[in-house]
């Protein structure tokens, strides 16, 4: 645990190897909803922005940059704000087929009634003094009962996202990840706000929203050597590691559970990289001894961690290198701190906040760090 100077031991190395991935197949229904739906491209959604965001000035040391959601994100009760990835992840360049944008998850926790899973918003950050956004919901394809294709809301924390290249990876708590492919995105009806799918007139609705992302496969989790499985928090992307990898992380307050893993990501065809017997093994692991992560990513092998103190007082930023000891920057984030992605030739490390009524997306100088 980190003692009251900020300071605590150095975190305990585990067994990488012993932290398992294994993908499932690609949807074969893609393709039929592909041909029912209209595809759109990323730089057709993120230009299609119906939502302007507003200035605002969290309060985080190193504070570089920042944007608040609209009146209405900003205090909706039953949408929260978790993940956080950039067109930066997408590609090195900065920009994904020349959109640069500032992409955010949002879960659902059903408390009007209607659990319509996760939506992500994609903000247009090539203006940063006025940046506009919409959001998109994410689904599942699936069979009906009477053999049509249809798909459904995707029903998780979504804790923690990373865009790379045409795929975006979605944290599954309890399950590992679901992916999306971005080079599917569909126009749907989107007049009805409490219809999802086929309907009846042979309309595909989306609660009300214009656009939907379909999942494409899994990545179940697994371990052995007797660790406890390992919860998909969060996840934050590193370009600096070779090869390129994602760290994904723990939420525990109070519990068991604080452990990092970093899993090998291929940049040839976006997927994580198996050995020879089909699972995606951990390179790097360590059980980091801090309670209440949200967010967490590596840069030239020095990790990040954000974590949350409640909603009433400020996140706080820990760093370590494999072997040093955990350093705490208290007070350093926002209240509500969230999901970290680091954009390398703008030296930001970005996060959200997820607190109704408080929200808001920002980045800090990573190397005042």
């Amino acid at each position: 645990m980190v003692d009251p100077t900020g300071v605590s031991a150095a975190a305990t190395k585990l067994t990488a190897a012993n932290f398992r991935l294994r993908a499932t197949s690609y949807s074969s229904l893609i393709d039929d909803l592909d041909a029912a739906l209209p595809n759109v491209s990323v730089p057709t959604v993120v230009a299609d922005g119906n939502r302007a965001a507003t200035p605002c000035a969290p309060a985080a040391a190193n504070r570089v940059a920042a944007f608040c959601w609209n009146s209405g994100d900003n205090t909706v009760p039953y949408w929260i704000p978790q993940g956080i990835t950039t067109s930066a992840d997408a590609y090195d360049a900065g920009n994904y087929e020349g959109a640069v944008a500032i992409l955010v998850s949002w879960y659902d926790d059903g408390s009007d009634g209607i659990d319509r899973g996760i939506r992500v918003s994609f903000v247009d950050w090539s203006t940063p003094s006025a940046p506009t956004y919409r959001h998109v919901l994410l689904v599942e394809p699936y069979t009906r009962s009477d053999g049509k294709v249809s798909y459904r809301p995707v029903n998780l924390h979504a804790g923690g996202i990373v865009w790379y290249g045409h795929l975006l990876y979605v944290a599954s708590t309890h399950a590992g990840f679901r992916v999306f492919d971005l080079r599917h995105l569909w126009q749907v009806s989107s007049t009805d706000s409490a219809a999802i799918g086929l309907q009846s007139d042979g309309s595909y609705q989306a609660y009300g929203y214009k656009y939907v992302l379909p999942q494409a496969f899994s990545y179940a989790r697994s371990t052995a050597g007797g660790y406890a499985d390992l919860r998909f928090s969060f996840v934050g992307l590193d370009r600096t590691s070779a090869p390129d990898s994602i760290v994904v992380g723990e939420y525990a307050y109070p519990g068991t559970g604080t452990r990092l893993v970093r899993f090998p990501i291929d940049y040839t065809d976006r997927m994580l990289r198996e050995d020879a017997d089909g699972y995606v093994r951990g390179t790097e692991a360590y059980d980091v001894s801090v309670t209440s992560m949200q967010g967490a990513t590596a840069i030239n092998g020095k990790f990040y961690l954000s974590t949350s103190d409640g909603d009433t007082n400020r996140g706080d930023l820990a760093t370590f290198r494999p072997g040093g000891a955990v350093t705490m920057h208290t007070d350093s984030l926002p209240i509500g701190p969230e999901d970290l992605s680091y954009w390398a030739s703008r030296d930001q490390l970005w996060s959200a906040t997820e607190y109704a009524g408080s929200r808001s997306v920002f980045a800090v100088r990573a190397s005042a760090y």
